[in-house]
């Protein structure tokens, strides 16, 4: 099971489960749960509108976990958190085993990937009834010793956690990435561990990518397994099966932990085309290759596509832009491609065309990656040094509609401009 990180969505582990079952896990042993409001309160002791509090983020994975062993007839579940995710993970793990010790725990391993264990500051007296505080009552509470030698997991289970060496935003001393420049948090690189943890250090790697890289798959599945995975590479699959939810998301500011507003539930009313492209131009290849207007639950398909086509993914909403989502080829089915419809900014509005490009599953480093974006190296908004936001804007003002493309790493990927007049706007979305 799968858990993702705050303001996030289950879509990105896409990318992982593809890499399970490339393995050959089986696919309805893989879940990934959406929590319908995935940001975390400023104050964890007050009710925030949209918000959840560490103890409905943790009863909400509870009800999951408990869903998933009812349909599987499994005994225990393995736990896979990214950032806020591993929270929600040891919050609950430790609540079951205080209500009834290692019996209780339905647990048999826990993976935490980036997870800001010891906080993403540890400033006393600093925002302490906050979730991400080191020396909050939350945070304080989970890290108590359990032990002589100071252990600070709870017994029963297998840990373990994933980290950068130094390259996650949240694990930093400098408080840079929560727009405190120069002010020191307390948090080191290492404020991810936990003892009594088996810590594995990746370097290089972002925030996000503690959970959904490949070298954070490889050293997951050894975790869980004993030996390496057969194949490092995501094995294409015959017949690609899509499906996801249209939902409120949105795309989010480059600090997840910013204090927007967002959520997992359907967009009433939404509509879908999807177009196949061409590779190099984005232009739609011919007429619309699926429709639908999304039903209750918010779900867009099934959608039988072509293995390694790209596709346009249009989505029209109620109160939203006409969102015009370019996404590389599928090499295999997934139920989590989930679209999220974006509303014009105000300073946008005067632009001829909005284009962001958008990773999902990791951050943009211009020292470390291979990317453009419009011709534009390293694309604006990215800075010189350290892996800190995970997209990029250009406004245009151009006559006309044309190609625009961007590479990251290998990956190519090319929509078209529309017009913002027409309360139109364009992503373009890495799957790496």
């Amino acid at each position: 099971m799968f858990v993702h990180g705050n303001g996030d969505t289950a879509a990105l582990w896409q990318t992982t489960i593809w890499r399970f079952e490339s393995n050959g896990w089986p696919r309805d042993r893989l879940y990934a749960i959406d929590v319908p409001y995935p940001a975390a309160r400023d104050d964890d002791s007050k009710p925030q509108v949209g918000r959840t509090s560490t103890t409905e983020h943790m009863n909400y994975l509870k009800g999951e976990v408990e869903k998933v062993l009812q349909a599987t007839g499994a005994r225990k579940v393995v736990l896979m958190g990214n950032s806020r995710g591993g929270n929600a993970i040891r919050n609950y793990i430790e609540t079951e085993y205080q209500r009834g010790g290692s019996a209780a725990v339905k647990v048999s391993h826990a993976i935490l990937g980036g997870t800001p264990n010891h906080g993403v500051w540890a400033i006393k007296g600093y925002n302490e009834k906050n979730e991400f505080s080191g020396t909050g009552p939350f945070l304080s509470g989970l890290n108590a010793a359990r032990n002589p030698a100071g252990d600070e997991v709870t017994p029963g289970v297998q840990w373990m956690t994933i980290r950068s060496d130094n390259n996650d935003k949240f694990a930093q001393p400098d408080g840079l990435w929560i727009g405190a420049k120069g002010t020191a948090t307390h948090v080191t690189f290492a404020g991810p561990e936990l003892k009594g943890a088996n810590n594995v250090v990746i370097p290089g790697i972002d925030h996000r990518e503690t959970a959904f890289s490949p070298a954070a798959f490889d050293a997951s599945y050894r975790f869980l397994t004993g030996h390496a995975p057969a194949h490092s590479r995501i094995q294409d699959e015959a017949q690609v099966v899509l499906n996801g939810k249209v939902n409120g998301l949105g795309l989010q500011s480059n600090d997840a932990k910013s204090g927007n507003f967002s959520n997992n539930l359907p967009v009433d009313g939404a509509e879908l085309t999807v177009y196949a492209t061409d590779a190099a131009s984005g232009a739609r290849l011919g007429n619309a290759v699926h429709r639908k207007k999304v039903s209750a639950d918010g779900q867009w398909g099934p959608f039988v596509a072509q293995a390694g086509v790209p596709y346009e993914f249009v989505v029209a909403a109620p109160g939203y832009a006409t969102t015009h989502i370019y996404r590389s080829g599928f090499p295999r089915s997934s139920a989590i491609v989930h679209l999220n419809p974006a509303r014009l900014a105000d300073a946008d509005k005067s632009a001829t065309s909005v284009v962001t490009l958008t990773r999902p599953r990791g951050y943009f480093d211009a020292v470390r990656d291979k990317l453009s974006f419009d011709g534009h190296t390293p694309p604006p908004g990215v800075p010189p040094t350290g892996a800190g936001v995970s997209s990029s804007k250009i406004s245009l003002n151009e006559a006309g509609i044309r190609a625009i493309t961007a590479d990251f790493n290998g990956e190519r990927l090319a929509g078209r401009t529309w017009p913002a007049a027409e309360n139109q706007i364009v992503i373009l979305e890495l799957t790496n």
